[in-house]
């Protein structure tokens, strides 16, 4: 797995893509990044990135069964789907949020795992 402690710590700030400070789906981008992988800059609100691939999947695929690593996770904390996350494998994911900004959480946090929508990976990859 890439190193990713470096982003630890980084404070949370709406549409910031780093290096400095993350959202979301900035932290996102930067962590695929990583891995490998080159995601789209929506340049729109979490919300609505979390929300459109939720509701229409388009580029994405809903994973079942064992989840691959990175895998984006889409949560629901509002009452629509408005967070995201990336699966790092052994149960825990990182994420950017305005509570503690960019933190290792495990997938079974009281908090988080009630608001889990899915497991996504990019449909453009084999």
């Amino acid at each position: 797995m890439p190193a990713i402690s470096d982003l630890v710590g980084k404070p949370f700030l709406d549409d910031a893509m780093g290096p400095d400070s993350y959202c979301c789906w900035g932290l996102a981008v930067e962590v695929f990044r990583r891995f490998g992988v080159c995601l789209p800059d929506y340049r729109a609100a979490c919300a609505s990135v979390a929300s459109g691939i939720a509701e229409k999947g388009g580029e994405w695929v809903r994973c079942g069964g064992e989840m691959p690593v990175p895998a984006l996770m889409l949560f629901t904390t509002a009452g629509i789907c408005d967070h995201v996350g990336v699966y790092l494998g052994s149960e825990k994911f990182i994420h950017a949020h305005e509570m503690g900004g960019v933190t290792v959480v495990p997938t079974n946090h009281i908090f988080w795992k009630k608001r889990i929508e899915g497991y996504y990976r990019p449909g453009w990859l084999p």
